[in-house]
């Protein structure tokens, strides 16, 4: 699943976002030093408020950091100045949200959604090759084009309306992928599917994916590397399995007991196992 490169593809650095000034502030994001490597994937786990969602908007410059900093394929991006330098970057990391209805205009077509995407490039595309793009960024999250183009967001389930702004993202051929909660709206069958279209990309087009989430077993089956967040600070990181067989945190402990006791199972850790 993953692929070394000569350097981290993403390196945050004292990461820090402060909302609000004196005693009503807030420190949403303290002091995150977190790096990733080309092609792999990783998880960043904890309950809402943990602070995860404000950190994928740092990396994503959606937000500006009160501190720290962000460095892309080893340029610093975490001061980047006007929409053009930031839609530049953009063609390099895009994101997925959790609710795609809500990233959808409802009176327009699937192919209006698509075809905005491309706006993000500087390069002219002739009405075949905007169509080949989107017929080919459909069928590698498991669309025909031919079905859905035309169709409207009412008309779609929610794990496709998912998949549209998955295969959206892709479009531009980024290097990173965000996915913020991508299964938290869809039911269990269309959460499965999403997480195999994740799983599909990174393997097949070397796609490095940053998944945000609150449930640590999604994170355990799609990931790498974990990152675990608690009041806005990374308390503890590591492999995938490492974390899981001997999580070292009272917060990781307890995200594990919770998940699998919810799922109707119990999780022992030390070698121990979810049944």
């Amino acid at each position: 699943m993953t692929t070394d490169g000569p350097g981290p593809l993403l390196r945050c650095t004292g990461l820090t976002r402060v909302f609000g000034q004196g005693q009503h502030a807030v420190r949403a994001v303290h002091d995150v030093d977190l790096s990733m490597r080309r092609g792999e994937i990783a998880s960043i786990v904890g309950e809402s408020g943990s602070g995860k969602s404000t950190l994928a908007r740092l990396i994503l410059r959606l937000l500006a950091p009160t501190a720290g900093s962000v460095m892309f394929d080893g340029r610093d991006v975490t001061r980047l100045r006007g929409f053009a330098r930031r839609r530049a970057y953009w063609t390099h990391v895009q994101a997925v949200f959790q609710d795609p209805f809500g990233s959808f205009n409802q009176f327009y077509p699937v192919r209006h959604v698509l075809r905005s995407a491309l706006r993000l490039e500087e390069a002219h595309l002739s009405r075949r090759e905007r169509e080949t793009r989107m017929t080919a960024a459909l069928e590698s999250v498991g669309l025909d084009a031919g079905s859905v183009l035309d169709q409207l967001p009412h008309e779609l389930s929610g794990g496709q309306r998912q998949r549209v702004m998955i295969a959206r993202a892709v479009m531009v051929k980024p290097e990173l992928l965000i996915a913020d909660e991508p299964t938290t709206m869809i039911d269990a069958s269309s959460r499965a599917n999403i997480l195999n279209v994740l799983l599909d990309l990174n393997r097949d087009h070397t796609l490095t994916i940053l998944f945000i989430t609150h449930d640590i077993s999604l994170a355990t089956y799609v990931s790498d590397t974990l990152f675990i967040m608690q009041g806005g600070q990374l308390v503890e990181s590591g492999p995938v399995e490492q974390v899981t067989r001997a999580p070292e945190h009272d917060y990781t402990r307890r995200l594990f007991a919770d998940t699998f006791s919810l799922h109707g199972g119990s999780w022992r850790g030390a070698g121990g196992s979810a049944a």
